[in-house]
């Protein structure tokens, strides 16, 4: 039996203004700060090869080329921009990611990115406390280390628990056949996700920061007081939702090249394919990447959460299974 379309929208008339008065928030915010909007393709010829991340392969087939991928984020577009001169920016891009489906995620949604050069990740989180304060009428966010949030609510210390103490700690979750799969990060992850993201933000927005970096991803890394080397990356939870995450960008092409390879070694051990390194962003950053940080703020939890929404499908006009 053929199941019948739904061709209804999910979101409510209300869900659609209130969308609208965010977009022209947002629009407002930026133009009052002379931030330049943008736009860079949604469709491009490179996916990403961070391992938690699965692009959407396009299919195009055009003379003298063919593949080519929908974006996980305007990243490295942009990033271009900025080394061409483009100065403050920022964009609201439809953006892809296969396999995340559920209460908080659909396939397609809309992202919120911005850099800002001059800016350290510091700068740049009293630059979102503002927006996100603005928009959503709430406390300013209290900071909090990552360190700090994981002894809390995991009982363990991220930098210097052993991988035993880990899996142990992961097993309240996870079965030791599955556990043979996680890293490290894996463990790390996995807590982050179920002991500590559900307790983050219910009294008041807080940013957490200095990452472990073997988590920097794009963020730059020093050493904090104690010797442990940490990520300038943060990420904004309000009500046990992650809302954002941000970084003092890596400049360096040649640390970003190590990066994206140790990402595809990653990928073969998760038994993901290898992805074709952007060679455009890498031959951006070796131009001259300007000192920076940005930041991309999921738009569609940023409405929920003004709206009181539990399920994400509830501010889209067509979630997938609608699409």
């Amino acid at each position: 039996m053929v199941e019948r379309p739904v061709w209804r929208p999910a979101a409510a008339r209300e869900v659609l203004e209130s969308r609208a008065q965010l977009l022209a928030f947002v629009r407002g915010f930026f133009a009052q700060r002379g931030v330049l909007e943008v736009e860079t393709p949604v469709l491009g010829r490179c996916g990403v090869t961070d391992v938690h991340l699965d692009s959407i392969p396009a299919g195009v087939s055009a003379p003298g080329f063919s593949g080519g991928w929908l974006q996980t984020s305007p990243e490295y577009h942009m990033k271009r921009l900025l080394a061409a001169g483009s100065g403050p920016i920022y964009q609201v891009a439809r953006v892809f990611r296969n396999g995340e489906v559920g209460r908080r995620h659909n396939p397609e949604f809309s992202m919120l990115e911005w850099y800002r050069p001059g800016f350290d990740d510091r700068q740049l989180m009293a630059e979102v406390a503002d927006l996100v304060v603005g928009w959503l009428s709430c406390e300013r966010p209290e900071t909090l280390s990552y360190r700090a949030v994981m002894q809390r609510w995991a009982g363990l210390d991220p930098f210097e628990a052993s991988e035993a103490e880990l899996r142990a700690r992961c097993r309240e979750w996870m079965d030791d056949p599955q556990l043979a799969d996680l890293d490290r990060d894996g463990c790390l992850d996995l807590l982050m996700s179920f002991a500590v993201e559900p307790h983050l933000g219910r009294e008041r927005p807080v940013f957490v920061t200095a990452y472990p970096a073997s988590q920097a991803s794009l963020a730059r890394v020093s050493e904090d007081a104690r010797g442990h080397r940490v990520a300038h990356r943060f990420e904004l939870y309000v009500q046990g939702l992650e809302l954002c995450n941000g970084y003092w960008e890596l400049t360096d092409p040649v640390e970003q090249r190590r990066r994206f390879e140790a990402d595809n070694r990653l990928r073969r051990v998760a038994g993901k394919p290898d992805m074709a390194l952007d060679e455009a962003f890498l031959a951006a950053l070796a131009a001259g990447l300007p000192d920076c940080a940005g930041v991309a703020l999921g738009l569609d939890r940023l409405l929920m959460l003004r709206l009181g929404c539990g399920d994400i499908r509830e501010v889209l006009a067509f979630p997938f299974d609608r699409a």
